[in-house]
């Protein structure tokens, strides 16, 4: 069945197909695009993960037999990331394609993460309307915004900061530690908190990590006079409006 081309998204969704075989692949990669999605196309897992870490695909349609590995494998990768060092977006919607439709083979996929499981041969109408409804359910999510404190700006999709007209170099930490921060910006993170989030770590202990990276964080932003990061002592760690004292 010809694609439907009366139906575009507004939003100009992007998918990642992720799928070893060349005519499943170029059709699909036709039949989404005439339907108005942006396309990006991998045939292993190691191009796809790279492709979602680069490109930021709002779905990812991937193939459970890859040559390079499982895509079950995949899903869990993304599913496993962090969500703040990590560039990949554990968010990200997964939908699985796969020529096994045994009961084991749907569960072993939904175990791993993935939104929804879809067996080969599949009709496209079906598998469009599958895409769309994991779309508007994560439509919410339609790329994460950027944050704003003060003039400081932070985008956790291109992990882009700048204050005023000045961009910052963050480290992957760095950075980690200021999205959790600017997440809520009017409360106190207890060191506690910042180490299991940030770092994983179980207990405090003696370490200086937190306040190591926090000092060089405060110094980045810092660059044009103004004041973020704030130590509240025997506490933790907060975000100010950038205000000086």
């Amino acid at each position: 069945m010809p694609p439907n081309r009366g139906m575009h998204y507004d939003d100009n969704a992007t998918i990642l197909v992720v799928e070893d075989d060349d005519a499943t692949r170029t059709f699909l990669a036709y039949n989404l695009t005439a339907d108005g999605f942006e396309l990006l196309v991998a045939d292993c897992a190691r191009d796809g993960i790279r492709l979602i870490e680069t490109k930021f695909p709002d779905l990812a349609l991937i193939d459970v037999g890859l040559p390079d590995g499982s895509g079950l494998d995949l899903v869990h990768r993304v599913r496993d990331a962090d969500g703040l060092a990590s560039r990949v977006d554990p968010r990200t919607p997964l939908l699985l394609v796969s020529g096994r439709d045994g009961e084991l083979d749907r569960i072993r996929g939904f175990e791993r993460g993935a939104d929804d499981y879809v067996c080969k041969p599949f009709s496209y109408p079906e598998l469009r309307s599958r895409v769309a409804a994991l779309l508007r359910r994560a439509g919410a999510r339609s790329r994460t915004g950027r944050l704003r404190v003060g003039d400081l700006v932070i985008d956790p999709v291109s992990r882009e900061v700048t204050t005023g007209e000045t961009r910052i170099e963050l480290s992957a930490k760095e950075f980690a530690l200021l999205r959790t921060l600017a997440a809520e910006p009017t409360r106190v993170f207890t060191k506690e908190e910042l180490l299991r989030g940030v770092w994983g770590y179980r207990s405090m202990g003696t370490t200086r990590t937190l306040d190591s990276h926090a000092c060089r964080l405060r110094k980045k932003l810092g660059v044009n006079g103004d004041q973020f990061v704030m130590n509240v002592w025997g506490v933790g760690y907060r975000l100010v409006d950038g205000v000086g004292a």
